[in-house]
């Protein structure tokens, strides 16, 4: 059903609940009888079905019948030698195989470990396998959704459907009803299993659980695909083939001209056999398991897993890969690139949530690495107040986690307190020093944020927005050598502005106003920063 075309009363008659949610028996019931939320695969591959696997090959078999055969006419360090090899190769291609299973089962970690649920109008920590359609979740900052669900309630709520849609804007969440039929980006009052919410909070209705959730469906349209066999492999197949015909040839004919020069059958066979072994290329599969092996060594030095060993040499031979971009060809993460203040563009070196870079002036084709174009922020009061702006006016957190740099709230905020850490101003000693005592939270009808600190000079007003909107709110800009009337600047910044944008770049404007009362307009009389 197109729950998102629907009242909210409507669906939760639909889906025999109520806004306090379920009552513990009946998502018992529920959960009985539908099944768990879970994502259901491929039965896995056991670690002897896997070491079989790889004695699926005519050569393989080939060379384990030579084997044998050199055995029974009395050959047997022949034989042991062939089989030796054999298993060397399957074992070798067994172990990476195995190790990289693991490791991609680690990586399956989409969905929710636990949610926040309603049951019988208590809140309570649940895990996500026993959610069940009907069930009330409670949102906020950080939660990663559990389950396909049509929001109750929305406060100020933003989620990042990258995972689902591939795009990495956050996307506002309302609960009103959408009257026409749209896709899945466009359903602002629905969120789906695998996605995070970033900022605010929020109460919805469980619509679909495990494999009918939108992912869910993705995961079993991805479980249909047939897997084709490799180029590699189905050469050595057909090598395989041919070299056994060919040596049930060698023996017939060997055999045949031995008896017709007098020589009897038995001493013949053996020698057509002895002929067939030594024209099998014995160390074959191991040379192209070591080697397809050694490329896998090379990929995972590339922080890529390879599952099997042929993928090596088909990604070799691939000329077109379709590819979703975010998270895959870029890392999704937001990263500040450039600023622009006191009428020069500043460029910022390093990428992702690590807290490392520089600002460099990039006027007149100066690089980074120019010793004169490197900026000391601590003497650049223009940048160091669009830095400051951006931190103070933002929900989003960094840290550090195990070695690793995270953030926390949406990706853009993140990058901008990212960019003011590489300059040596953290959040925490900001914030501490700058206590926030009002906000205007940002909303997709104002398109912009509004934050009031206490800070040492006296109460002030962070903004942050899309930039025609910000420069509405300004009278003036800041300049090293202080405030100036903005006039006819603000179209050069808006220009400015636009290039950005039209670079590729996501634009965002900065600005303040030391307020003289609590009471202070906050419309207008704002400084532009950057």
């Amino acid at each position: 059903m197109d729950f998102y075309r629907e009242d909210v009363d409507l669906v939760l008659r639909d889906l025999g609940t109520t806004e306090s949610g379920l009552e513990s028996d009946e998502a018992l019931r529920r959960l009985k009888r539908d099944g768990p939320n879970e994502l259901v695969g491929k039965k896995a591959t056991t670690p002897l079905e896997l070491l079989l696997n790889q004695f699926k090959n005519f050569l393989i078999i080939i060379l384990l019948a030579a084997a044998i055969v050199s055995a029974v006419v009395g050959s047997p360090t022949d034989a042991f030698v062939i089989i030796l090899i054999v298993v060397l190769a399957a074992l070798l291609g067994f172990f990476q195989e195995h190790r990289a299973g693991k490791d991609i089962e680690a990586l399956k970690q989409m969905t929710a470990p636990t949610a926040m649920v309603l049951r019988g109008g208590v809140e309570l920590e649940v895990q996500a396998r026993e959610l069940v359609v009907g069930d009330v979740l409670v949102f906020r900052s950080g939660d990663r959704v559990a389950a396909d669900c049509r929001l109750v309630e929305a406060f100020n709520l933003r989620v990042d459907e990258s995972a689902l849609t591939g795009e990495s804007v956050t996307v506002g969440k309302n609960a009103s009803v959408v009257k026409e039929k749209t896709t899945l980006g466009d359903r602002r009052n629905m969120v789906f299993m695998g996605t995070t919410v970033t900022e605010g909070r929020g109460l919805g209705v469980v619509t679909a659980v495990g494999m009918r959730s939108e992912f869910g469906e993705i995961g079993g349209m991805l479980s249909e695909i047939e897997v084709m066999r490799t180029p590699l492999q189905k050469n050595l197949d057909r090598l395989g083939r041919w070299i056994g015909i060919l040596t049930l040839l060698v023996v017939g004919i060997v055999s045949l001209l031995g008896v017709l020069r007098g020589y009897g059958w038995v001493d013949m066979f053996v020698w057509g056999v002895a002929l067939a072994v030594a024209a099998v290329p014995e160390a074959l599969p191991a040379v192209v398991t070591v080697g397809l092996a050694l490329g896998v060594r090379r990929m995972v030095k590339r922080h890529a897993l390879v599952r099997q060993l042929p993928a090596v040499e088909t990604l070799g031979a691939t000329t077109v890969i379709c590819t979703d971009k975010t998270g895959t060809l870029t890392e999704n993460k937001m990263t500040v690139r450039q600023i622009y203040a006191n009428f020069r563009r500043i460029g910022i070196t390093g990428v992702g949530y690590t807290p490392e870079g520089s600002f460099w002036y990039m006027d007149g084709g100066a690089n980074w690495d120019d010793g004169d174009a490197v900026i000391d922020v601590s003497n650049d009061n223009v940048l160091r107040s669009v830095l400051v702006t951006g931190v103070l006016c933002n929900d989003s957190s960094l840290s550090q986690v195990d070695g690793e740099w995270r953030v926390t709230g949406d990706p853009t905020e993140a990058a901008l307190v990212v960019a003011a850490a590489k300059a040596g101003l953290l959040k925490s000693e900001l914030e501490s020093s700058c206590k926030r005592v009002d906000e205007v939270p940002f909303s997709s009808e104002r398109k912009h944020m509004i934050t009031i600190h206490q800070m040492p000079e006296g109460r002030c007003a962070h903004l942050k927005g899309a930039p025609e909107v910000v420069l509405d709110k300004c009278t003036s800009y800041l300049r090293e050598s202080g405030v100036e009337g903005l006039g006819s600047r603000r179209d050069e910044m808006l220009g400015e502005a636009h290039e950005m944008a039209e670079n590729g770049l996501r634009v965002i404007a900065l600005a303040y106003k030391m307020l003289q009362d609590p009471d202070d307009d906050l419309s207008s009389g704002f400084v532009f920063a950057g």
